[in-house]
């Protein structure tokens, strides 16, 4: 078995955190959202859950845990999903999306 460096496994465990917490998340949203959640892409899914984890990384693990993510509205989501897609497509930083990201999140605290 290869040797595993404390600083890779502090990388996966970082990361497993913010899959669970993007996960999470995203299944609150999904249960407010309700029969609309159909509505979604995988696609636009995938930058709702790419921007989660992003904000994640930014924001301080409190202000996280103080968003009542099922307070998001479809109008909300919409917009994460638009500067995602602005994001990924480089019409937008992606430092100015997460910032933008994170004011919608900082809303629903």
């Amino acid at each position: 078995m290869p040797d595993v460096t404390e600083d890779e496994r502090g990388r996966r465990v970082f990361q497993i955190h913010k899959e669970m917490a993007v996960e999470m998340a995203v299944e609150k949203i999904r249960q407010n959202v309700g029969q609309d959640w159909k509505l979604y892409s995988v696609s636009d899914i995938d930058l709702l859950k790419y921007m989660l984890g992003e904000s994640w990384v930014s924001m301080d693990r409190k202000i996280w845990g103080q968003c009542t993510f099922s307070k998001l509205v479809r109008e909300d989501i919409d917009a994460i999903i638009r500067i995602g897609k602005d994001v990924k497509s480089r019409k937008r930083m992606e430092r100015d999306g997460i910032r933008e990201m994170n004011e919608i999140l900082r809303k629903v605290s």
